[in-house]
């Protein structure tokens, strides 16, 4: 088993408590893991997954990652466990502290996964909840690296709804230095409070710009992202979110009008030709689907830390 030196924090719940080296760290273990450089067995643990929303890719990812470097895992499903029932999380979160070795949570308040950290007693990771989506962001990233090499002069424009994907890329990028422009209309910004974390962060406020106008925003960009317009939980306001993103669409005009080496990224699932059409989906700019895959490999790489002490 390769040695690992864990000297990062015992939890990943938000962006905003990383650092650059986590971050880099992380992508360069996660880049080794994808090239078969780097093998790591953990002896058996268990990852338990709370996930009190939909998943495809976090769940898979998750359960795949853990089993490559020699861990279990359990699915924690609130309708078929006392979760659902309401016992309190405190109560939950002790008794699977003594059953597991690592919690991956995919919940609805932040303040419910901090809960879990605060009396678990084991490392508790961000699933997703409607905050933030910082596993993902790990993802972006890396796949920003083994496009770029490094994040010199990059310049990532989001477009879409101001929503917890949002929030983790300007974290992220705040921390990396990254130049990030989040186009959205009017009333759909990313949260404020995410905002003056990231002014926290990195103190140019060149590197954050809120637009309202894809058009106007796209050029001079090389990593293209969109997301979906309602976000899980948001099911009663996709038609009004239709209306109202209708001119936000990623479409090929628009990709047009970016660098011509520029990447397009999409977190999944696609609603196609509604935030991106299926021709940019399909294109030869879209890295959606190494995106994806890299789910995995970063999550290795972050359990790996987690748990190898």
């Amino acid at each position: 088993m390769n040695k690992l030196d864990n000297t990062f924090t015992s939890h990943f719940l938000s962006s905003y408590d990383i650092s650059r080296d986590y971050i880099a760290n992380i992508i360069n273990l996660a880049i080794k893991f994808k090239n078969t450089d780097f093998k790591v067995d953990l002896g058996n643990k268990v990852l338990g997954l709370i996930f009190d929303k939909a998943s495809t890719r976090t769940r898979v990812s998750f359960q795949v990652a853990m089993s490559r470097i020699g861990g279990t895992t359990i699915d924690l499903n609130p309708m078929t466990s006392q979760i659902g029932r309401g016992e309190p999380i405190k109560d939950t979160a002790r008794v699977l502290g003594r059953y597991c070795d690592v919690l991956a949570i995919r919940t609805f308040k932040q303040s419910d996964l901090e809960e879990y950290a605060k009396w678990s007693g084991i490392p508790v990771i961000n699933a997703l909840t409607d905050l933030e989506h910082p596993c993902q962001a790990l993802a972006d990233f890396m796949t920003i690296k083994e496009e770029f090499n490094d994040f010199k002069d990059v310049v990532l424009t989001f477009i879409g709804d101001g929503n917890n994907v949002a929030n983790s890329l300007i974290l992220n990028a705040a921390i990396l230095g990254i130049e990030i422009r989040v186009v959205c209309p009017e009333g759909y910004e990313p949260n404020p409070l995410i905002i003056q974390k990231a002014r926290e962060i990195n103190s140019n406020k060149n590197l954050l710009k809120i637009f309202h106008d894809p058009s106007v925003a796209i050029e001079g960009t090389n990593v293209l992202y969109t997301d979906v317009w309602a976000s899980m939980g948001e099911e009663n306001q996709k038609e009004k979110k239709s209306e109202i993103f209708k001119e936000f669409t990623v479409t090929q005009d628009l990709l047009d009008r970016a660098n011509k080496e520029t990447i397009v990224l999409h977190c999944l699932p696609a609603y196609r030709n509604k935030e991106i059409t299926d021709q940019v989906i399909e294109s030869e700019n879209s890295r959606i689907f190494d995106q994806a895959e890299n789910r995995l490999h970063a999550q290795q790489a972050l359990l790996s830390y987690l748990l190898g002490n």
